[in-house]
């Protein structure tokens, strides 16, 4: 059995920790068989290759009585880097769980577990319900509304450095004035209807019109002002920071990208780049 599930590209600018967007890049899980005690087998670094991994621990918090696997990872998303990496191994787990222990877990049950664990829907969703996904919590529970799919080519400059969403976290007030957190509020309100109507243009501007958090966030990403201008010399339609960062996200329509690359390339930022599309599955398993 193979379970995969897409990266996930979170905030989209004001939507702090509320919007998300699944990515064509991808964790692969692949259950070997039963096994004496749980193995994970993987090269991403040094993360725990047993019942510690996140995938193993998720899984045994939705089906406690699972009997040890042998299991194997084979994953593109860089750690640590703004792609929902972490948010990846949760889903994982919680498929996991649910084919081995045959929970039939609805779509509205993963994202309410996921979420719960991850502590908001922004990657977790996405990467569950593939496309553009808008959630949050209320009355203690989780909801997550899919919206419309942008049709655009996503540029990601992922920066060789990592950024730990904890240090990424750290940087960011504990408060906000008023007046600052209801425009703040209204750009984000605004930029979801303007995803849902959709109006692009409009959407695009107000991506990068943020106030929760790419401010505070810009010392930590140098290269975040250098690709916005960059991109907007050659069309985008906006550039925000991908979750915590560092990865840079640019939308931008499938003709330009490549003038984009080139122009990136020109002005020296030599960091991988990758041109990713918006996943419309979510998390899919092939038995």
């Amino acid at each position: 059995m193979k379970i995969q599930v897409p990266a996930s590209s979170a905030n989209l600018g004001p939507g702090f920790d509320s919007i998300g967007i699944a990515v064509s890049m991808y964790l692969h899980l692949i259950v070997v068989g039963p096994s004496n005690e749980w193995r994970v087998d993987h090269q991403l670094g040094n993360l725990p290759h047993d019942r510690q991994n996140m995938i193993v621990k998720t899984a045994l918090k939705v089906a406690p009585d699972l009997i040890p696997h042998h299991l194997k990872v084979e994953s593109a998303i860089p750690v640590t880097h703004g792609l929902g990496s972490s948010s990846s191994a949760i889903v994982a787990g919680i498929e996991l769980a649910n084919q081995l222990a045959k929970l039939n877990l609805s779509d509205e049950t993963k994202v309410e577990i996921a979420s719960q664990i991850e502590g908001h829907p922004d990657n977790v969703a996405p990467a569950i319900l593939g496309g553009l996904v808008v959630g949050t919590e209320v009355n203690d529970h989780f909801t997550a509304v899919k919206a419309p799919l942008p049709p655009f080519d996503l540029v990601a400059y992922i920066p060789a450095y990592n950024l730990a969403t904890k240090k990424a976290r750290a940087a960011l007030p504990n408060e906000l004035a008023y007046h600052q957190a209801t425009h703040a509020s209204a750009v984000a309100n605004t930029l979801v209807a303007a995803l849902f109507k959709p109006d692009y243009a409009v959407a695009g501007e107000l991506m990068e019109a943020d106030e929760f958090h790419e401010g505070y966030r810009a010392a930590l990403v140098p290269e975040l002002a250098k690709v916005r201008e960059i991109a907007h010399d050659h069309g985008a339609v906006a550039t925000y920071l991908s979750g915590a960062g560092p990865t840079i996200m640019t939308l931008i329509a499938h003709d330009k990208a490549a003038g984009l690359i080139a122009a990136l390339r020109n002005d020296h930022l030599n960091d991988r780049i990758e041109v990713l599309h918006p996943d419309q599955a979510g998390v899919t398993v092939d038995k």
